[in-house]
């Protein structure tokens, strides 16, 4: 695909985002964090020279590499995995714009301790479980406000931007609608939370109709 052949289709994927947003509201903005982590330095480079700034790894070795290599760009690095306790000292090292995956009070507080030893602070959106399945890390919906409220407390080096989460995994469009509902309902009991991190490249109009302010797009952006 040539880079002018990539730029129509991605202009096709920000459409889609607009009919979505526009859906909601007018003055409804939603950020696109392109997901990287199937894709080379080169990818990133293209899609980079065609307007994308903010791009998401799930691996810290991986966000590391991709940050060095392309360290003369300024890039927006998202860290969207699972984060392992003893390879946080690893991500604090790379600074990332933002933390995607707070997905328990013990890696807070771990965190916490880390940041502080650093004089550092990090930006973190706490990652909901809405769907309260096994297979996903997060916290439970019935106590994500109670959590959130008590990292703001313990954890003054943390600065909790709002929430994550990932669509229920489902055929089903209400369950996985419902599942978007009810992270956007905790959202918009957060104090100053102003990211609603929902949607990737099988569901994301549904997230953004359900107020997903910012979405996760992997191989709908490098076309994969």
């Amino acid at each position: 695909m040539t880079n002018i052949e990539h730029k129509l289709y991605i202009d096709t994927v920000i459409r889609r985002v607009e009919t979505a947003r526009l859906r909601v509201s007018g003055h409804h903005i939603v950020k696109i964090v392109a997901v990287s982590k199937y894709s080379t330095s080169d990818d990133i480079s293209t899609l980079y020279s065609i307007g994308q700034r903010a791009f998401g790894e799930n691996k810290v070795q991986d966000l590391k590499a991709k940050a060095v290599e392309l360290d003369e760009l300024p890039l927006e690095w998202h860290f969207i995995g699972n984060l392992q306790k003893n390879k946080i000292n690893n991500l604090l090292d790379i600074d990332p714009t933002l933390f995607q995956a707070l997905d328990s009070l013990d890696l807070a507080l771990e965190l916490q301790k880390k940041l502080e030893a650093k004089d550092m602070t990090l930006d973190c959106l706490m990652q909901i479980n809405s769907a309260k399945e096994e297979s996903k890390f997060g916290f439970m919906p019935q106590n994500a406000k109670e959590s959130y409220m008590t990292i703001i407390e313990k954890c003054p080096n943390i600065n909790l931007k709002g929430v994550m989460s990932i669509g229920a995994h489902s055929d089903d469009t209400k369950v996985i609608k419902d599942s978007f509902n009810t992270t956007y309902s905790i959202y918009k009991e957060l104090p100053n939370a102003t990211i609603c991190s929902m949607g990737m490249s099988g569901d994301f109009e549904m997230a953004i109709e359900c107020g997903s302010n910012m979405v996760r797009l992997g191989s709908i952006m490098f076309n994969k």
